[in-house]
């Protein structure tokens, strides 16, 4: 790692929590707190009429985060007895069901008693069961069913969480993307891994695709350069949206083989090209107008990004513009996403962390970009999106 690439890294914009706030706003929440605390006010607070639907409240949510992982595996049973598509083509008696599912009486009755709380399954007249408002989204989602089915090594890796954030030991994440704590990635990615990585990020990437191309529009460039893009599913995407759209991709080598297939299958052998190699160590491929980083920046440290970042810089004409989509952290609503399931998705992964808008701009400012411009994108839940245009040198 060059020295100058750690020398330079922007200090982290400060969280909420670390903003000076006036001493009488700290007093008013520490006496909030110290109440909140005390037993009998909260046996009172559960009693009194006003404040009863609050105490509920926050009861609820306070059970839900203690049964958060049990849900979690009623949702990957779900998943695993293929729920969601037997009950695609209507309602069935829970006989039926248990018929369809292999399953006991006990077992099914079990099963769709917790699916139908949740709201993945609702009950019809005559005892059948239907799919819920939540599930219906599943049927046929290999987009979200993947990424269900790949979070049982995330659930192990978290069984013991304290010891994660000590990184005592090797978690089971790190070794599914050897990718992220390899200064050598190239090496790291044998064929048969890339193979498994590349199968998750295609049946996951439209999450993220269809969000972005909804934001953004390409057929205002000449040339897309998508670094890290997988086996080529954004581009091929994209290649939709822009017809006259000239496309590269770069990614490890063995993965840029399975995305030379990829794009040829989907009639576009004449329109892309791919590149292989490493993004930290070797230059990327010049010619583009735009460079696309998706689900990229994320899985690194800043010096990292800030490196290939950099690349991207030079790679890039006096006039190019960079686009970043991936879920940020400190937005609005989504907090939970970004800051609490990201930040130990990623500390699982071994390296990475979730950035805000301002955090991820700071670093395109260093590696020579404008200040980053913040897209909308219909569901900020699933990804963020800025772009940035280079600056004069």
């Amino acid at each position: 790692m060059d020295r100058a690439d750690t020398a330079t890294v922007p200090p982290l914009s400060p969280l909420p929590e670390d903003v000076p706030h006036s001493s009488w706003v700290d007093r008013l929440r520490d006496w909030r707190n110290q109440t909140i605390a005390k037993p009998g006010f909260q046996r009172w607070a559960a009693a009194f009429p006003l404040t009863r639907p609050v105490a509920r409240r926050d009861a609820k949510a306070l059970f839900d985060l203690l049964a958060g992982f049990v849900y979690s595996q009623v949702l990957l049973a779900c998943v695993r007895l293929n729920v969601f598509d037997v009950l695609a083509t209507g309602p069935l008696t829970q006989t039926d069901l248990a018929a369809r599912l292999g399953l006991g009486d006990e077992g099914t009755e079990r099963l769709v008693a917790a699916a139908v709380a949740l709201q993945l399954l609702e009950r019809r007249r005559g005892a059948r069961v239907a799919l819920g408002r939540l599930g219906a989204p599943l049927v046929g989602n290999r987009a979200i069913t993947s990424m269900i089915e790949h979070h049982a090594t995330l659930y192990g890796d978290l069984s013991d969480p304290v010891a994660l954030l000590k990184r005592e030991g090797r978690p089971a994440m790190a070794g599914y993307w050897p990718y992220a704590t390899s200064e050598q990635p190239a090496v790291a990615m044998s064929a048969v891994r890339a193979a498994e990585y590349s199968a998750l990020m295609s049946a996951s990437q439209p999450l993220v695709t269809q969000e972005v191309i909804d934001a953004y529009r390409f057929d205002r460039h000449q040339t897309l350069l998508d670094v890290g893009g997988g086996e080529g599913s954004f581009i091929a995407a994209v290649a939709k949206q822009a017809p006259r759209l000239a496309l590269m991709l770069f990614d490890l080598p063995a993965v840029a083989e399975l995305a030379q297939q990829r794009l040829a299958a989907h009639g576009l052998a004449g329109r892309a090209t791919t590149h292989g190699g490493d993004f930290f160590n070797d230059e990327l491929p010049q010619g583009a107008d735009i460079v696309s980083l998706v689900r990229v920046c994320f899985d690194h440290p800043d010096e990292r990004v800030l490196r290939l970042l950099r690349a991207v810089r030079r790679a890039l004409p006096a006039n190019g513009t960079v686009l970043l989509a991936e879920p940020l952290s400190q937005v609005a609503g989504v907090e939970a996403m970004g800051d609490a399931y990201f930040g130990f998705y990623l500390l699982a992964m071994g390296r990475g962390r979730p950035r805000s808008a301002a955090q991820l701009s700071g670093l395109l400012q260093q590696a020579g970009f404008l200040p980053a411009r913040s897209v909308p994108t219909r569901m900020p839940l699933q990804t963020g999106l800025l772009v940035a245009r280079c600056a004069s040198v």
